[in-house]
């Protein structure tokens, strides 16, 4: 090319990373993301670095660790220090544009106290222009179908399944696949598209929120899957042999509650019966296949404007969904089911398709990005450029994923757990072989034996017969927190001459 690629860069909400047919799920199909692999790069064992969403996304967008980026949960600021993917874009020359929602709480720091963007954790990451913004209560989106005909009812309730009260239910929703929020985002993107000047490199960011709960898919998806079909849950017997293992989860498990999943419902999570759990999986599955669907509109469209050959694809999510497993639903703590999510990178002029099993991370998004639209990535960044893995393999890349997950409890003088909010923290290390998860606060450490035992069911902290093991991931995590401090200025000296180091500031 002899021009700066466009960019798309695709997020969804909640997919987990074994999801994927050309992952080798038995079940799932995704021919839209696998033709995508054909063409680019799958990378099968990438991870998200944080959850929920809004911490995850800082991972993405900033290409910093939690411990640095400091986004703690849903409604944490992000400090307007930090550069991001939006703002690198702009520096190289793109307007990069938004279609969906980035769930990024600005720095109260910047605004007046009164400013109406404090009030919601749902703000626009800084540097996009917003073609189309869809946050949660997804008002543009019921607008857009009450204008067809639809009685759409407020969130959550306009994704209730009709005839039903509550309970887990196959049914379909009061819109079809062509009414729903990711074709709501794919028909703005493609208005967008058709305005675009084709001398001119263009960045959009599609921000899709399925297959987030609700769970609830249109036809056919909603029956695409028999739910006796997929692989046995990883969990215990029961779940109060789970609440056993660790008293973060035992409180976990205490307070998940059904609504949270499927609007009105009552009662815990964790007594859903594994029939119900299957159905509801039956459904997860049916939404991403109706995301992916979407994706297979995304690459006509590329194709009739002529865009594609000029086009490159980042399709990943913001973390995963533990989807039954361990009598869980949802996101968080310390399971690979949260964490473990797609990742595909189609490049132009890419022959062949590309599998990479090295572990790959959140926060090496942005540095892949900036790398391929023609920058360089800032030496502080925590994570690694992507780009040469796209092609061949890389001598001394990482050999294990890390992430962090922080549950505390603000407003309390301690947690649930008896913890402060500092002490309410967990750090995970994973291997090829192991997996080590450090507490805060003086709780239990985790050890698995991730080859023996990757349902994650028997802790080995405890075992004496593995006690290197322990010792020596628990070296590398502090040898790994040491190295990706915040590294902003510590590569900048001032000499007689001026500063000396990496260009700064820098997105």
């Amino acid at each position: 090319m002899s021009r700066r690629p466009n960019v798309l860069f695709i997020t969804c909400d909640q997919w987990r990373g074994d999801c994927l047919s050309a992952a080798g799920h038995p079940v799932v199909r995704t021919p839209n993301a696998d033709a995508l692999a054909r063409e680019g790069t799958l990378f099968a064992r990438h991870y998200a670095g944080a959850a929920p969403c809004s911490p995850a996304r800082a991972c993405i967008y900033t290409g910093r660790y939690q411990m640095t980026n400091r986004v703690c949960r849903n409604g944490s600021p992000l400090d307007a220090r930090f550069g991001n993917v939006a703002l690198a874009a702009r520096a190289l020359g793109y307007d990069p544009t938004l279609f969906g929602y980035t769930d990024v709480s600005p720095d109260p720091r910047a605004h007046a106290p009164g400013d109406p963007v404090l009030t919601s954790y749902e703000g626009v990451l800084p540097g996009f222009t917003v073609r189309q913004l869809l946050p949660e209560h997804q008002k543009p989106w019921l607008s857009w179908l009450r204008a067809q005909g639809v009685h759409a009812p407020p969130f959550p309730d306009v994704h209730r399944p009709v005839r039903s009260a509550g309970e887990v239910s196959s049914a379909p929703p009061i819109y079809t696949r062509r009414q729903t929020p990711a074709a709501f985002l794919v028909a703005e993107f493609t208005r967008w598209l058709g305005e675009q000047d084709a001398a001119r490199p263009w960045f959009a960011h599609l921000s899709f929120i399925s297959p987030h709960p609700p769970y609830i898919a249109p036809e056919p998806f909603n029956t695409m899957y028999d739910p006796d079909d997929g692989p046995d849950f990883r969990r215990a017997g029961r779940w109060q042999d789970e609440c056993a293992t660790h008293p973060w989860l035992a409180d976990h498990l205490e307070r998940q509650k059904r609504s949270k999943f499927i609007p009105g419902a009552k009662g815990r999570l964790r007594g859903w019966t594994e029939k119900e759990f299957r159905t509801i999986r039956a459904i997860y599955y049916g939404m991403i296949s109706e995301i992916d669907d979407k994706l297979g509109q995304l690459w006509s469209t590329l194709r009739r404007s002529g865009a594609w050959e000029d086009t490159v694809v980042v399709l990943t999510s913001d973390h995963g969904e533990m989807m039954g497993d361990h009598f869980m639903l949802g996101k968080g703590g310390y399971f690979d089911g949260s964490y473990h999510v797609p990742l595909v990178i189609r490049v132009p002029g890419a022959t062949g398709s590309r599998r990479v099993d090295a572990f790959t991370e959140a926060v090496d998004i942005k540095p892949t990005l900036i790398d391929l639209m023609g920058g360089t990535p800032p030496a502080w960044l925590d994570g690694r450029s992507l780009a040469p893995l796209l092609g061949r393999s890389v001598e001394g890349w990482r050999d294990c994923a890390h992430w962090e997950f922080d549950f505390r409890a603000l407003g309390k003088p301690e947690g649930r757990l008896g913890l402060s909010p500092r002490d309410s923290s967990l750090a995970v290390i994973r291997s090829d072989t192991f997996k080590y998860v450090h507490f805060g606060g003086g709780l239990p450490p985790l050890l698995f034996d991730m080859a023996q035992d990757p349902g994650e069911l028997r802790n080995l902290a405890g075992d004496p017969t593995y006690r290197l093991e322990r010792l020596a991931l628990a070296e590398k995590m502090l040898a790994w927190r040491s190295a990706h401090l915040d590294q902003t200025l510590a590569f900048i000296e001032l000499t007689e001459t001026g500063p000396r180091g990496p260009a700064w500031p820098a997105a």
